[in-house]
């Protein structure tokens, strides 16, 4: 027998998938919704004491945080996609896609804890920068921890039953959410260094871990495509949803799974490279600095002895 929350009862049967049924299937009374709203009041009030007090902050930085950062896990949780993400297992993996590889870049670009340093008092600061160098951050952050848990809980999850208990509790799907976010931010944030993380790896480790992770979401993407049981057991079937198939909504899953995966690594993988690029120049500039104010002082001093 099928054992469903209360919750999730009155939204398991959706109506068919259009445009219109997702933008009237907004939401705004979530726990995550009031969370990115914190956040991004939070974010925008360090952002004015910073101009207050004169100083500049990269407009840049504020519109990858809010703008694709939040407003990118606004958008597969808050909007109409959350109805269909236990009817349809491709909107869960867009919301997989979403909030564990695309919204955690632009949120690392936004560089939130550098900002909290610059705008905190003296005693959260300390705390702050406390809790970033505790032995518990050290370990979470280091590039292989943050890689094997990044690559390993698709696994874990998918392939296992725990998949099956996120569809019929709520609180455990929108639990599952939060993972995913911060799985990413765990992964992404040290491997593009705005932010003060200890442990941080040179840029050609950092595109080496990255290219490493392109193989595991194609494995993981072609497996669900090519499996022959469905994921979640009989869930989906249960739903007697008239407008879409589960096995093909399953290959369709799967391939958003491979071909998102591979874009976002490779993407990310381009602006590791830029970066690196950059740091050499900066590198280089600073070294032909270094340079001339040394061959002016050996001119001085030759004229001065003459």
């Amino acid at each position: 027998m099928l054992h469903v929350d209360p919750i999730f009862a009155a939204t398991s049967a959706p109506p068919p998938f259009t445009v219109g049924a997702v933008l009237s299937e907004t939401r705004l009374d979530s726990w995550l919704a009031l969370g990115l709203v914190l956040a991004a009041g939070l974010y925008l009030y360090g952002v004015h004491r910073l101009r207050v007090r004169g100083d500049r902050w990269p407009i840049a930085r504020t519109v990858f945080f809010i703008g694709p950062g939040l407003g990118g896990i606004a958008l597969v949780t808050v909007s109409g996609l959350h109805a269909y993400d236990t009817a349809l297992l491709s909107v869960h993996m867009i919301q997989h896609m979403v909030l564990s590889m695309v919204a955690p870049i632009f949120l690392a670009l936004g560089a939130p804890m550098t900002l909290a340093l610059r705008t905190l008092p003296v005693g959260p600061r300390k705390r702050l920068l406390a809790i970033v160098h505790s032995r518990v951050a050290r370990v979470y952050s280091f590039p292989l921890v943050a890689f094997a848990i990044f690559v390993v809980n698709p696994f874990v999850l998918y392939f296992s039953d725990l998949y099956r208990y996120t569809l019929e509790h709520a609180w455990a799907h929108e639990l599952v959410h939060a993972h995913f976010i911060m799985t990413g931010c765990v992964f992404f944030w040290p491997l593009l260094g705005l932010d003060p993380l200890p442990g941080r790896w040179p840029y050609p480790a950092r595109a080496l871990l990255m290219l490493l992770s392109v193989p595991f979401h194609t494995v993981l993407g072609l497996t669900i495509m090519q499996s022959s049981t469905l994921f979640g057991g009989d869930w989906y079937p249960s739903l007697n949803l008239g407008w879409v198939d589960p096995w093909q909504d399953q290959v369709v899953a799967g391939g958003i799974l491979w071909a998102g995966g591979e874009f976002v690594s490779v993407t990310m993988l381009a602006v590791l490279v830029v970066q690196w690029v950059k740091q050499s120049e900066r590198e280089a500039r600073r070294v032909d600095r270094e340079l001339d104010r040394q061959e002016a002082r050996e001119r001085a001093a030759d004229a001065t002895a003459a």
